[in-house]
């Protein structure tokens, strides 16, 4: 498996505080999900790959220049409709109004959304904004989508439908790499595992492997603790 994005000794620092310490890693896989206990630094190595933080020290390499996106736990909605929100993007690529329009309402027809597009985005539930959040990124058709924990805050319902929307985002050829709190969530969606504990990696795991029997004792724990 050759290796889109390499991590050689990478950390972060802030105030005297090390967040992500001598990280190296080297991804491959189509799906990642990254595990770890709250506060592992989960959130921060994805941020310090999309480029949102900047690393103390180490080096992070792209195999080649990659087309991103990334979507937060609680996304941040423009004061507009939904198809206007998915159009926003859209425009500043460059594409004219016609065919952003178009990219949109495809975009937010794949998520279940078309009927809303022109309600007031900021009005949505939560679970309807994740999955504008979602179109709005599948409009832009990226290479690597970046995803961290997008199902935490929703319902159950809400849950399964963004699970529904990155698996047919992946389908589509677009790499993911996302944290999740949802053990059978990172079970389905996942080709390998990476978990990270106190901002060390502990463990690159194929997915079955991991859930069958992970390699470090604090993975060991980790799973005893969340698993029902």
């Amino acid at each position: 498996m050759n290796a889109w994005l390499t991590m050689e000794n990478l950390g972060l620092t802030e105030g005297g505080t090390r967040i992500i310490d001598d990280v190296s890693l080297a991804l491959g896989a189509q799906r990642t999900v990254v595990l770890g206990p709250n506060g592992a630094g989960k959130s921060t190595l994805l941020r310090l790959i999309h480029g949102l933080l900047h690393p103390s020290g180490g080096t992070l390499r792209w195999a080649r220049p990659v087309s991103q996106a990334m979507v937060f736990q609680r996304p941040v909605m423009l004061r507009t409709t939904a198809l206007a929100n998915v159009v926003y993007g859209l425009k500043l690529r460059g594409l004219a109004a016609d065919e952003c329009e178009r990219r949109a309402r495809q975009a937010l027809a794949h998520v279940g959304l078309e009927r809303l597009a022109k309600r007031p985005a900021r009005l949505l539930s939560g679970g309807e904004q994740q999955r504008v959040a979602l179109a709005r990124v599948w409009a832009l058709e990226p290479e690597l989508l970046i995803l961290d924990e997008p199902t935490a805050s929703l319902d159950p319902a809400s849950s399964r439908e963004v699970e529904r929307i990155i698996n047919e985002i992946a389908a589509s050829g677009t790499r993911i790499l996302m944290t999740t709190h949802n053990l059978g969530q990172a079970r389905r969606i996942a080709e390998e595992i990476v978990f990270i504990d106190r901002g060390r990696i502990a463990e690159q795991t194929p997915v079955a492997e991991f859930f069958k029997l992970p390699r470090t004792a604090a993975a060991q724990d980790f799973l005893q603790e969340e698993m029902p």
